[in-house]
């Protein structure tokens, strides 16, 4: 059952403020570029992923089944994050009078709350849903992305609350799990995932797609990036029958 979404404001009074500013980079006016960039890479093609953005206590949102290069300011929805006291009962301080809350609300809440994350984007990456159909096809290892040796493994903090940078030598780790039909179902999956690898900043999901997380808006999408760079070079490395993983340590 779909959880019951509701405003603490009246039709008359939707909290429209906390959607318009004139800085670009407010939460309300960075979700929409975001999502446009993002959709030109196809990682938002129609109307999939997401993007969410955490103003100390404020969350903002992008809305459920809208064309992502097409979003608005005033397509965004808000809430609370300490005011949610029921994952199922989600409670909006402010709600797009026409549109849906995404499903992909309760991850989203689940990085803010349990990572302490700034941002996280959820992309149907191309690369993200082939490299778990790879790693499916493998009898080992089937549940974890681990690449090492790689340059752009350097754009990764070592983990939650810990200091610094992944080195070249280092080993990246990415869990995956298991796609459901309804996307806010993954939520429990997705933090046992995050508890068991504390120090992953994404989590795969299988031949759906990835979400990511970062302290801020400038981290998140620079792991995101990097990670697509990532599961691109392991599949073109696997059509040239070259191991990802080495066992350097």
């Amino acid at each position: 059952m779909a959880p019951v979404e509701s405003s603490q404001e009246s039709a008359h009074d939707n909290n429209d403020h906390l959607v318009k500013s004139d800085d670009s980079q407010h939460p309300a006016n960075l979700i929409p570029e975001l999502c446009r960039k993002f959709w030109t890479l196809g990682w938002v093609t129609g109307t999939g992923g997401g993007t969410s953005i955490r103003d100390n206590d404020l969350v903002y949102l992008a809305p459920s089944g809208v064309q992502k290069e097409l979003m608005k300011p005033e397509d965004i929805y808000v809430l609370e994050l300490s005011k949610q006291t029921d994952p199922k009962k989600r409670v909006y301080l402010r709600s797009p009078p026409t549109l849906k809350p995404s499903q992909c609300t309760p991850l989203f809440i689940a990085a803010f709350t349990k990572r302490n994350a700034g941002c996280c984007i959820h992309t149907h990456s191309q690369w993200a849903v082939l490299v778990t159909l790879l790693l499916e096809s493998r009898p080992l290892n089937t549940n974890v992305f681990e690449i090492n040796n790689i340059e752009q493994i350097k754009g990764f903090g070592k983990g939650y609350q810990k200091l610094g940078n992944l080195g070249y030598h280092d080993t990246l780790r990415i869990p995956v799990i298991e796609n459901t039909p309804h996307e806010e179902d993954l939520t429990e999956s997705l933090e046992e995932a995050m508890d068991k690898y504390p120090d992953t900043y994404a989590v795969l999901v299988r031949r759906h797609g990835v979400y990511v997380w970062g302290e801020t808006v400038h981290k998140a999408k620079t792991q995101c990036e990097s990670l697509d760079y990532l599961f691109q070079l392991a599949i073109e490395m696997k059509k040239l029958g070259i191991p990802w993983l080495s066992d350097i340590p």
